[in-house]
């Protein structure tokens, strides 16, 4: 059999084996067979030496066709899977997946969606009050004589105003929220307003001199004073768990008559008295009562008619109620540590 026979020969078989090159491992042993050092047409280049001159040209020709066309066959395949592995014939994808450490919200972010997602259950609106007030809506409206104690700037952080007969404040509640509200709204009125609050305390391991609250107001006909408490052990159970034990006492605020607080048995201690809850047993997560008529009367609201509640909870102290947080100033200090477990 002379050279030209055997690349023709050799053409056939390449053309036959094509469409069983179906794995990276199949064209692998393609370049061996017929590319490679000691593949089949480097074979016949060695052979084509010894080939009379009269017929060297055309065998010279035919060989360079054929391994064009063994090397043709041989990038296209390579290409074609390159495309279908897409890049991941490198990767093990046995091995585990790589972790990354994700953001979260803060504890007392969740804490006010949680709040409020509860009370919308009821019907409760949520309302964004303003941080910088005027002393009308956080003391005159809401009841607060002139001599009251909270308006002293030992409590109160006032804000340098060029405007003539008007102070202005950080809020010490977000109870003016409930004016600006009835101011331009009529009865029913049913709404939360959580919110930063601002006051001159030193800072222990219960109070800071910025906080945060939620204020809550319902207003309309025969509005009584069971509602308030079915309405505040409902928050309770919903926030805290339903076993816990929950109680009213007696206070007073300028703007609610009658004036209670609510507590809810220590975390901490089980009620058996600790340091946080004074060793009383007790731990007092808001104040609340009826809206003072004089109230009513700065809003317009005709008080023979209608009447509401009011309350409005801490939410640090209320964390540290629910996760068992011995200090307050922990949720400030961005400790990862502290932070990770929420």
């Amino acid at each position: 059999m002379n050279i030209l026979e055997k690349i023709r020969l050799t053409k056939i078989q390449i053309e036959d084996i094509k469409s069983d090159i179906n794995s990276p491992d199949k064209l692998e042993q393609f370049r061996i067979k017929y590319l490679g050092r000691n593949g089949l047409i480097n074979e016949l280049f060695e052979e084509m030496k010894s080939v009379d001159k009269s017929v060297k040209a055309p065998v010279g020709k035919s060989l360079n066709e054929l391994k064009l066309f063994a090397q043709k066959i041989f990038d296209e395949k390579k290409s074609d899977f390159e495309k279908k592995n897409d890049g991941m014939a490198d990767i093990d994808v046995t091995l585990p997946g790589r972790t990354f450490n994700l953001g979260s919200k803060h504890l007392i972010s969740q804490a006010l969606e949680d709040i409020s997602r509860i009370f919308e259950r009821i019907g409760f609106k949520v309302y964004e009050g303003l941080e910088i007030e005027d002393e009308y809506h956080n003391f005159d409206a809401l009841n607060t004589p002139e001599h009251h104690p909270s308006r002293d700037m030992q409590d109160t952080f006032y804000v340098k105003s060029e405007v003539k007969d008007k102070r202005y404040l950080l809020r010490t509640h977000t109870s003016p929220a409930q004016i600006r509200i009835m101011e331009n709204q009529p009865p029913p009125v049913r709404v939360i307003v959580p919110g930063k609050c601002y006051r001159n305390e030193a800072i222990s391991s219960r109070s800071l001199s910025m906080f945060h609250q939620v204020e809550g107001l319902y207003v309309d006909k025969k509005v009584s004073f069971r509602e308030l408490k079915g309405t505040l052990d409902y928050f309770a159970k919903e926030f805290f768990g339903k076993e816990l034990k929950t109680r009213l006492r007696p206070s007073f605020f300028p703007f609610t008559e009658p004036s209670a607080e609510m507590d809810v048995e220590c975390y901490l201690c089980k009620s058996k008295g600790c340091r946080i809850c004074k060793y009383t047993g007790w731990l007092e997560i808001l104040g609340c009562g009826m809206v003072d008529p004089n109230v009513f009367e700065f809003v317009g609201y005709d008080s023979e008619i209608y009447s509401g509640y009011a309350f409005g909870m801490g939410i640090e102290r209320t964390l540290m109620i629910r996760h068992g947080v011995p200090d307050i100033r922990m949720f400030y200090e961005n400790d990862i540590r502290f932070l990770k477990q929420f």
